[in-house]
């Protein structure tokens, strides 16, 4: 089985070098490595193996997409990380294993063995020693999920080729990773898995503005909802859930978020629901 990694990466060399090293480490390295930037300034400052390419539109999607166009047929699966996610040693061994064992899986993400984003942010010291104190289930088990969680997912080519990130998810591209896999769920099972493992550092640097992400929060689950690809439950609740959140807390922020102008993204997308003009291409006029 041939598995290429794809990893998208804007702003960050630094970080996606630690990551690419530590990808790199694997007890079974991955058949290709493809790092896609939006500058050449993204560039890690040893590519250990990997290739290196510019796409010619920053954002998350585009970047994906052509690492996709890239791959082509000449992987088997493809696993896109975030340039801040540290794969545990065995990570690649388990997605060969996972999708050797089920024929009828498509599209999967593994443990997360810890979220920064939750935590403020990690560091890779911190991400060495959680991964280091990991035990893994003695049998893997394999769950049904809605999704697959964008930082690390795994995808079976041969069941939907054809398919692509939706490009109108621009730069952060929030919420691609639920719009795309459930596409691909048309086609197989979507499954959450012990069978690979990792720890996302959720690095705060290189992300959109507080505005733009506040915007994305209402735009992007409406859009979804509207394409067919999330539930009303699910898009209304995260919006919901979303604009309370940044609601109560630009009273007293976190020093790390922006949450006022998540605050103000958000009544921003409100507004323009009013005026029934909302669209998450938005963001890129803010």
């Amino acid at each position: 089985m041939k598995i290429a990694v794809a990893i998208a990466t804007t702003g960050r060399p630094e970080v996606v070098s630690e990551s690419l090293a530590r990808l790199m480490r694997q007890s079974r390295r991955p058949d290709s490595v493809l790092i896609v930037g939006a500058a050449p300034s993204d560039a890690p400052a040893a590519l250990q193996g990997a290739q290196f390419t510019l796409a010619t539109t920053r954002g998350l999607a585009a970047q994906r997409n052509l690492a996709l166009d890239l791959i082509g047929d000449s992987a088997d699966v493809v696993v896109f990380i975030d340039d801040d996610y540290v794969a545990a040693p065995g990570f690649v061994t388990g997605v060969e294993a996972l999708f050797a064992a089920h024929a009828d899986v498509v599209a999967a993400s593994g443990a997360l063995i810890a979220d920064g984003i939750l935590r403020g942010g990690l560091s890779f010291a911190q991400a060495d020693d959680l991964i280091a104190d990991y035990v893994a289930p003695g049998e893997a088990s394999v769950r049904a999920s809605t999704g697959t969680y964008g930082c690390n997912m795994a995808f079976r080519r041969a069941s939907a080729p054809h398919l692509r990130f939706d490009e109108n998810l621009p730069l952060y591209g929030w919420l691609e990773d639920t719009d795309f896999s459930a596409r691909y769920a048309r086609f197989g099972r979507v499954v959450r898995c012990d069978h690979f493992a990792g720890v996302h550092l959720g690095v705060r640097s290189g992300r959109v503005s507080g505005l733009r992400l506040g915007y994305s929060q209402i735009a992007n689950p409406l859009y979804l909802l509207r394409k067919g690809t999330a539930t009303p439950a699910f898009a209304l609740t995260l919006a919901a859930r979303n604009l309370l959140a940044n609601a109560v807390k630009s009273i007293r922020p976190e020093p790390d978020v922006d949450r006022r102008g998540r605050l103000r993204g958000n009544l921003l997308a409100l507004a323009d629901l009013l005026r029934g003009r909302t669209d998450p291409r938005r963001i890129l006029e803010l």
